[in-house]
C-alpha cells in the first residue's frame, strides 16, 4: 500500500574553442538549445531521421498528450462506476479507454477534495505518466521542484499560482519507476450541463499533476 510523503520529510538524495590546434564543440547551457544542438548533430550524422523525430514529438504533444488524461478525468466525473474502478485499479481502468504503454504500466489515481489537495513529484529523477500526460514540463524535471515540492509544497504551489487554504491538507506523492500517480481534480461547479467531451476540454495537464485547479 503506497502512502504520500509527509510535507515535513525531505526528498531523496537521489561554439568552438581553438586551443593548441585542437577544436572542441561545446553544448549550450540552455536546455532547449542543448536539445536542438543534439538533434541537429544526430540528424547530420544520419543517426536520426528528422521526419521520424518530428512525428514522435507531434504524437506526444497532441495524441499521447494531456488530452488522454483529460478523457480519463472526464469519464470519472460523469460515470460513478468508472470512478470507482479508477480508484480501485487505475492501470486497468485507464486501459479501458485505450491508454497504456511505457511509463503508464503502474498507475495510482488520487482524488482532490475540498479537504485534501494532492501534488505529484518525482524526487529521484522525472518519472511521469507519458501515455496520459505526454511530455513532462521543464519545471517538473528541475531540481528545485523535485526538492521543494516535498519540503514546502504549499509555498511551491503558491509560486506556481495556486493558493491552498491552510485548512486543506496537502499530500505529496513521489513517483518512481515502479509507480506513477494521476491527480483527479475536483469537478468545477456549475458544469452539470456539460458533456463528457466538454468536461475533458476543461482539464489541463497541470491540474492532473496537482499544481493547478480546473476552471469552469
Amino acid at each position: 500500500m503506497t502512502s504520500p510523503i509527509s510535507s515535513a520529510e525531505t526528498g531523496h538524495d537521489h561554439d568552438h574553442d581553438h586551443d593548441a590546434g585542437h577544436s572542441r564543440q561545446k553544448l549550450p547551457s540552455d536546455p532547449a538549445l542543448r536539445v536542438q544542438s543534439l538533434e541537429s548533430l544526430l540528424v547530420e550524422k544520419g543517426l536520426v531521421d528528422a521526419a521520424a523525430l518530428d512525428a514522435v514529438v507531434e504524437a506526444y504533444e497532441h495524441r499521447i498528450g494531456p488530452r488522454n488524461g483529460a478523457r480519463v478525468i472526464a469519464r470519472a466525473w460523469v460515470d460513478p462506476a468508472y470512478r470507482q474502478r479508477l480508484f480501485a485499479d487505475a492501470t486497468a481502468a485507464i486501459a479501458e479507454l485505450g491508454f497504456s504503454g511505457s511509463q503508464g504500466e503502474h498507475m495510482v489515481a488520487v482524488e482532490n477534495t475540498s479537504r485534501v489537495h494532492n501534488l505529484v513529484v518525482c524526487t529521484l529523477c522525472s518519472c511521469y505518466p507519458l501515455p496520459l500526460l505526454g511530455l513532462p514540463p521543464v519545471w517538473y524535471k528541475s531540481p528545485a521542484y523535485r526538492a521543494r515540492a516535498v519540503i514546502d509544497p504549499r509555498g511551491v504551489l503558491r509560486e506556481l499560482g495556486l493558493e491552498i487554504p491552510d485548512e486543506v491538507e496537502i499530500r505529496v506523492w513521489d513517483s518512481t519507476a515502479e509507480i506513477r500517480y494521476l491527480v483527479v481534480p475536483e469537478r468545477p461547479a456549475r458544469t452539470d450541463h456539460l458533456s463528457e467531451d466538454d468536461l475533458a476540454a476543461l482539464v489541463t495537464r497541470d491540474s492532473m499533476i496537482g499544481v493547478a485547479k480546473v476552471a469552469s
